[in-house]
């Protein structure tokens, strides 16, 4: 077979490279290869090279901007440790805000988190992102822990963030001094802390965050600063879980996100709370795990209380069978106590040894020929002897 014969292979190639742009290339020669094709991986690998072009992913690629949309912005992420909230907000002992300003226009955006976790990280960049209209095509940060380690290195997982939303990441110098604006931004956040504290709630600071940002976009456009592009936010939001523990009112509520779920009989009891960001729903849970409810999420901050749930309420799960009776009990059979008929049939044996307690001796002094062994005839001796006496 010649390298021209590759070229049977194309169409087939080329339709599963745009079905799946991130097929590996030992996985697409072993489907051909059971179509017929018997040369090396390696000339396999140049005739691919050679004749086909990987297309674009549409996720990976999203962030990329066409050249009529002119130059996309990047987006600096500040993570802002405020003083100790009220304890009407009901958020902990402290709250942060997550602050993203564009470098080019001055636009800027920020959300307030309960912790410094990194699900509540990312539920609060995804909220920064949204309130500006779309991401810009590079982020930078600084050294923050959720997004880096001490030496500067990009996480893993937020790296997966990243590529979710279309962008790349930059950490700044360590050595390198904030710059104006950004001193600036935190300047402006301090003073509005100063008079959001006296907000009832959480999502009362938020909007009051959010008229304050608003206020400096007109600041902006009438100094003259262009908006630039933006890139498209995909539909959902990365799905990082978020779990809390909460402790259940007198009145059987429990708290979250500014808003009150209804658990009947649960009052004093400590449970958990999970929310998946992608998810319109979140679960309560025992402190062990177990899923007892689940309730359609409330917008955030709304002051409502959700009263409908799906499943029982109970604080832990029944035990459960391990096993070979576990199996037994997935494959719809039980096991069941035994009858009368089978208890005789046990009890017999005994019954049998009882009324002829010679007959096992015998037959295990028997000779293999047949004959009586001299313990049978000893046996039978000492059984006769009485009769002799009388």
């Amino acid at each position: 077979m010649t390298h021209d014969d590759f070229l049977q292979f194309v169409p087939y190639c080329q339709q599963r490279l745009d079905d799946d742009p991130h097929l590996q290339a030992n996985v697409l020669y072993g489907e051909i290869v059971e179509l017929g094709y018997d040369r090396a991986y390696s000339t396999f690998t140049r005739a691919l090279r050679r004749h086909l072009t990987r297309p674009r992913c549409g996720s990976c690629h999203r962030g990329r901007a066409s050249p009529g949309c002119g130059t996309v912005e990047d987006l600096r992420f500040d993570w802002v440790r405020l003083p100790p909230p009220p304890v009407e907000w009901d958020s902990g002992r402290e709250v942060h805000l997550l602050m993203g300003s564009l470098t080019r226009s001055g636009r800027w955006r920020a959300a307030l988190a309960d912790t410094d976790d990194l699900p509540h990280y990312v539920a609060a960049l995804d909220q920064v992102l949204r309130r500006l209209g779309g991401t810009g095509e590079r982020w930078l940060f600084d050294r923050t822990r959720p997004v880096c380690s001490t030496a500067g290195k990009v996480t893993a997982v937020f790296h997966q963030i990243a590529v979710h939303y279309g962008a790349s990441i930059a950490i700044r110098p360590q050595m390198e001094a904030p710059g104006p604006v950004v001193r600036a931004h935190r300047s402006v956040v301090l003073h509005w802390w100063n008079t959001a504290a006296e907000e009832p709630s959480v999502q009362a600071a938020q909007d009051s965050l959010d008229r304050l940002a608003e206020r400096s976009d007109r600041w902006h456009r009438r100094t003259g600063c262009s908006a630039q592009a933006l890139l498209p936010l995909p539909p959902k939001p990365f799905p990082a879980r978020i779990c809390v523990q909460r402790r259940v009112d007198p009145h059987g509520r429990v708290s979250f996100e500014g808003n009150f779920y209804l658990l009947p009989g649960l009052a004093g009891n400590e449970v958990g709370i999970r929310r998946r960001l992608d998810e319109p729903h979140l679960s309560v849970t025992t402190t062990r795990g177990a899923v007892i409810a689940r309730f359609p999420r409330a917008p955030r901050g709304a002051g409502q209380t959700v009263a409908e749930h799906s499943g029982p309420i109970t604080l832990e799960r029944p035990n459960r069978t391990s096993g070979a009776g576990a199996r037994a009990l997935a494959a719809g059979r039980t096991r069941r106590p035994r009858c009368r008929a089978a208890t005789d049939e046990d009890q017999a044996p005994s019954r049998r040894d009882d009324q002829q307690p010679t007959k096992p001796l015998a037959r295990a002094t028997e000779s293999r020929d047949g004959s009586a062994s001299p313990a049978r005839s000893r046996f039978r001796h000492r059984a006769s002897a009485p009769e002799a006496a009388d």
